[in-house]
């Protein structure tokens, strides 16, 4: 196995997804993992990620420094290599020059992690400190414009440093480089795989819960539906599934999810409808924090309340995936950014005293849908384009009404039967409309309009983390247009959203 420390970089799941990918098993853990612990773990290597902070700053994310007279291979990326540095002796200054975004990569030497690697080749920098000093016994690697140690080695002790990022797809041979340690260095094997790591989940699950009962918020989409699937193997009948309808759901979605979770999911399932509820709360609030923490709160208030009616229950699972994780909290108490709150994070209140499984919470959404497929779960459910638990809530934009719901649910619908019929829905990420919170000027049989905006957004993404707006036919985005103005009273403008993650999110709120 592979230990990943995690100094805080919002990549640093994605160092552990690229070491699954090459079925090499991988744990994440905090910078104050006890020595006597990762002996105990028997790593075949260590991994340092990346992070936001300076080794300088007084509450900068430190290790124990006996992790490099382990014997072990390390391998330090970006902070994690500046701390490796200044830890065994070297210097570490404020660059001259911040260097973020691509930078062309001159290999000295052609082995090790460079095995395979073209002497000139792209990567993805993102740092302001740099390496000034090497300890003895390193050597330089390979450099920038910009910064001369871009990559190092203490060949004797098989320490490896690297400025840049090998672990983002911008990094052109990334792959081969962490390819290149966990196979020539650390001598891994494949070992590890979805089906794997559902029997290890299974088993987990067991182990956890015992014979006590477990609930489940299902929301029909894939994230929560593996969730339920995994727990049933592993507790059966002790498992029972509550779906609440918040009245935020797209057109018929609620009796449609409800037919399919029946028909697919041999579960215990309880429907609850609570409209009305998110609705009054939902009054006249447009800030989208406040709407997400209304609607997480009367959620909880409505699963509460269902829940106790469920006698002798000990446990709270959730479909929680890491990007959910790292957009809302900081990760593994580190200084990463909150980008927005998610209705799975945060904990449960206070006087809800069960325990929560999340076994899902390393995990991105194209491995649950392998990890689906593996489980036998029915393809509708697997393919289902991710769906926020807020619902169009934070995609109206401004005020939440009976009214902007109906014209939202119109054009929804219309977008999603063009984009299926077009062949497009497995293809992208991510399809939705967008009510915006002003109205324009239009032209509508010889009359004047003044009605409302819809944005259309369509994404590409592999794991949410980024992603990049979609290139549809502009024939194919006009028949979308034509649809929506003819069809949906109280729209006079489609525009389409052609921004990108970062510097935008995939939602709007």
């Amino acid at each position: 196995m592979i230990l990943i420390i995690d100094f805080g970089s919002q990549y640093n799941q994605l160092i552990a997804r690229r070491v699954r990918e090459f079925h090499v098993y991988c744990q994440i853990d905090p910078p104050d993992i006890d020595i006597a612990h990762i002996n105990h773990l028997n790593p075949k290597g260590i991994i340092l990620s990346g992070g936001p902070s300076s080794i300088y700053e007084k509450n900068g994310p430190k290790c124990d420094e006996s992790i490099f007279n382990l014997g072990i291979p390390v391998l330090g990326i970006c902070y994690g290599m500046q701390f490796m540095i200044h830890a065994l002796g070297g210097k570490v200054k404020r660059a001259r020059k911040r260097e973020y975004g691509f930078a062309e990569l001159n290999v000295k030497e052609q082995k090790g992690l460079f095995n395979g690697v073209d002497q000139k080749t792209k990567t993805w920098m993102s740092h302001g400190d740099s390496i000034e000093k090497l300890p003895r016994g390193f050597r330089i690697t390979a450099s920038t414009k910009n910064t001369k140690i871009a990559a190092t080695v203490h060949g004797k002790k098989n320490l490896y440093g690297l400025q840049f990022h090998p672990e983002v797809h911008h990094t052109a041979r990334g792959k081969a480089m962490l390819r290149n340690f966990l196979f020539d260095v650390c001598d891994c094997r494949r070992t590890w795989t979805m089906k794997s790591f559902a029997k290890d989940s299974i088993a987990q699950i067991k182990e956890t819960i015992g014979d006590k009962k477990v609930i489940l918020g299902l929301s029909g989409g894939v994230d929560s539906s593996v969730t339920a699937l995994l727990i049933h193997k592993a507790v059966g009948k002790n498992l029972t599934c509550i779906f609440v309808d918040n009245g935020l759901l797209r057109k018929d979605e609620a009796e449609k999810l409800k037919k399919r979770l029946k028909q697919h999911l041999d579960i215990n399932i309880r429907f609850v409808s609570a409209k009305t509820k998110f609705l009054k709360a939902l009054f006249k609030v447009t800030d989208p924090e406040k709407k997400r923490k209304i609607i997480g709160k009367v959620f909880m208030d409505v699963f509460e309340a269902e829940a106790r009616k469920i006698k002798g229950a000990d446990f709270l699972a959730q479909g929680t995936l890491y990007p959910d994780i790292i957009e809302s909290q900081s990760a593994f108490g580190g200084p990463t950014s909150v980008i927005k709150s998610h209705h799975n994070v945060g904990g449960l209140p206070k006087n809800m005293k069960l325990k929560l499984v999340e076994p899902l919470k390393y995990l991105f959404k194209d491995e649950v849908r392998v990890l689906g497929k593996e489980l036998g779960l029915d393809e509708t459910l697997i393919w289902r384009q991710p769906f926020p638990g807020p619902g169009l809530a934070i995609r109206i934009i401004g005020e939440i009404t009976k009214k902007r719901l109906s014209i939202l649910r119109h054009v929804d619908d219309i977008l999603l039967d063009e984009i299926r019929n077009a062949g497009y829905y497995k293809k992208l990420w991510q399809s939705f409309a967008v009510l915006l919170p002003i109205k324009s000027v239009g032209v509508m049989g010889d009359s004047r309009t003044y009605e409302n905006i819809v944005a259309i957004r369509a994404v590409t993404s592999k794991d949410a983390m980024t992603a990049d707006w979609a290139k549809l036919p502009q024939k194919f985005l006009g028949t979308i247009s034509n649809r929506i103005i003819n069809e949906v009273v109280g729209v006079n403008r489609v525009v389409y959203d052609i921004s990108s993650k970062p510097p935008s999110t995939i939602e709007w709120e």
